[in-house]
């Protein structure tokens, strides 16, 4: 039994003995074994691109957005400089036309102001253009007032001391409203010792007594809200309103239609046959026209008949004419001083008046 253990340690340690020498071999000797880095797994990580590889793309981008920009740049350019040569040109076209449609009008006005002859004194703003002339006829002499408004302010008509039944002189209203020129307006009746207008009167746009349907060979004449001479017999208040008028007062006769003359009444024509006159017109261009002629007296001897002012109207190329307040009422104001010869040796009181504003 002993001899079988020992034989088998003997057996057991010749086959490790070379394990064992291996392994002191290894311990006593420098040898170092060293794995590659192969030999280990690698974390898995996304590999970083090469810088340049990233630069020159980048660089040809930038280089094509500035291509683009410059390009985009000189095309707005190109376009502002277009469309200002392009305003510029519509610019010049316009005021052209403007130039062309206002000549007929220009020629139109130097025709009828040459008719007038040369005026003698002449206010230009941008609110009116008024100017006054002097005519002398056979018979009399008289004054042209051509008047051309230029805004919706540039004329009105007020009533003597701003009431109805007060009065005052042309130049006195002409002065209170500082108004650069005044004529005498509609007709007028005393009672109560007041000065009340005649018939249907408009200020302001509203009508101060009431509306009076026309009568007789009364008419109605004054401005609408376009500065247009509205004028004729009403026979109810809704025809007049039709006509939107801004001012206006009423007296006797319509003396011309349409550049026709037309039928002077009977009694028109010698109660009195001459007289100071007052008369209003229009011209095709809307501007106004009011003649004043003197007289010496209301006798009928002095001054201008109805018919003769038709002949001055249509000389001078009117439109429309309407005749109105005469004899002591006849007044005309220019720059503050009164241009006619009032027939009362003075001017007369009244209830109505024409201002013009500069």
């Amino acid at each position: 039994m002993n001899i079988t253990v020992r034989a088998l340690n003997r057996t057991a340690l010749l086959a490790c003995a070379p394990f064992l020498g291996i392994m002191i071999w290894l311990l006593l000797s420098d040898m170092v074994i060293e794995l590659s880095e192969e030999a280990f797994p690698q974390p898995l990580t996304e590999q970083a691109p090469h810088p340049a590889a990233d630069i020159e793309p980048a660089s040809a981008g930038l280089d094509q957005a500035q291509s683009t920009a410059s390009q985009t740049s000189q095309s707005i350019q190109k376009q502002i400089k277009l469309y200002n040569q392009t305003n510029a040109d519509m610019a010049k076209i316009s005021a052209m036309a403007a130039s062309q449609a206002m000549r007929p009008l220009v020629i139109y006005d130097r025709n009828i102001t040459g008719k007038l002859g040369k005026p003698a004194r002449t206010v230009d703003s941008d609110n009116i253009r008024a100017q006054l002339f002097y005519i002398q006829a056979e018979n009399f002499k008289a004054y042209a007032l051509k008047v051309k408004l230029k805004s919706a302010d540039a004329m009105t008509m007020t009533l003597g001391g701003d009431q109805v039944g007060k009065a005052e002189t042309t130049l006195e209203a002409a002065k209170r409203h500082k108004a650069i020129a005044a004529v005498n307006a509609g007709g007028y009746a005393d009672g109560g010792g007041k000065r009340y207008p005649l018939s249907t009167t408009v200020v302001g746009g509203k009508y101060a007594t009431g509306f009076e349907s026309s009568y007789s060979d009364l008419f109605f004449v004054g401005l609408n809200e376009q500065n247009e001479l509205i004028g004729g017999k009403y026979l109810t208040k809704q025809q007049l309103d039709a006509k939107k008028p801004k001012f206006g007062a009423s007296f006797v006769p319509v003396l011309l239609r349409r550049g026709a003359a037309q039928p002077i009444p009977a009694k028109w024509q010698t109660s009195p046959m001459r007289a100071p006159r007052t008369v209003i017109a229009n011209y095709k261009d809307d501007q106004l026209l009011f003649l004043v002629t003197d007289g010496y007296n209301e006798a009928g001897s002095s001054g201008a008949t109805l018919e003769e002012m038709q002949i001055l109207l249509k000389r001078y190329g009117a439109v429309d004419g309407y005749n109105l307040d005469g004899g002591g009422s006849s007044s005309l104001v220019f720059n503050g001083k009164v241009i006619n010869k009032p027939s009362d040796g003075q001017l007369r009181k009244l209830p109505t008046h024409f201002l013009f504003f500069k």
